[in-house]
């Protein structure tokens, strides 16, 4: 699941490093890529009920959710969906490069000045420089940027249940938008053990460091049937 505005090519550069008995199966959310004529819903919560929804039939083999960023957040909100509903566990859960759902959104910028985002999103590293030469698509690119963020920002559970799987935390070693040191408090999301990994890279490190990522990923998961 990918961070705001991305589509599901944003782990296009994952294929090139996945193990072999691993596939890839990226989301692709409403408003954006395949499905941009579809209309994003406005809240959170119905963001994480449709997303779930839609995956649910896809859980009858053993798999692995992974989000990054507001991602992470939906990864996590699926993942307390199916321990509510007794749905086939995931073997793992990743949150990459987000805050956790009891920490209170310190950052706004969903509705900030256009200068003031496009400074943000590439301080950040989500924005490639080349989309400047391309207003116009700038344009319908920030729109669905603003749209998730808000979503992102509204998000905070403050008595956050804990999951019953493992839960892996991943960090970017220079993220400026979810420090290092902001990952571990996914811990109290964590019934069933928790590690923190720490990756090269600002905050587009699932892209940036493809490779570090998908190694971080498969080395969580060192002796875990992954098939049946």
């Amino acid at each position: 699941m990918p961070q705001s505005g991305a589509a599901a090519g944003a782990f296009s550069r994952w294929r090139a490093h996945l193990p072999q008995e691993m596939e890839l199966a990226p989301v692709e959310l409403p408003g954006r890529g395949t499905r941009a004529r579809e209309p994003m819903p406005s809240r959170f919560d119905a963001v994480a009920d449709a997303l779930y929804e839609g995956l649910r039939p896809e859980f009858d083999l053993p798999y692995v959710l992974f989000g990054h960023s507001f991602g992470g957040m939906l990864a996590y909100e699926v993942a307390r969906r199916v321990q509510r509903d007794g749905v086939r566990a995931p073997l793992a859960v990743f949150v990459s490069g987000t805050r956790a759902p009891h920490i209170p959104q310190r950052q706004f910028v969903a509705d900030a000045e256009e200068s003031v985002l496009l400074d943000w999103l590439s301080r950040s590293g989500g924005l490639p420089a080349e989309l400047f030469q391309f207003p116009d698509f700038l344009q319908d690119i920030l729109r669905v940027v603003r749209t998730d963020l808000r979503i992102a920002e509204s998000y905070l559970v403050p008595e956050p249940v804990p999951l019953t799987v493992p839960l892996h935390g991943l960090a970017g070693a220079d993220d400026v938008v979810t420090p290092p040191e902001a990952v571990p408090a996914w811990e109290r999301c964590a019934a069933a053990g928790f590690t923190v990994t720490t990756v090269p890279g600002n905050h587009d490190f699932p892209q940036a460091s493809a490779e570090a990522t998908v190694a971080a990923v498969t080395s969580a998961l060192a002796g875990v049937a992954l098939t049946e």
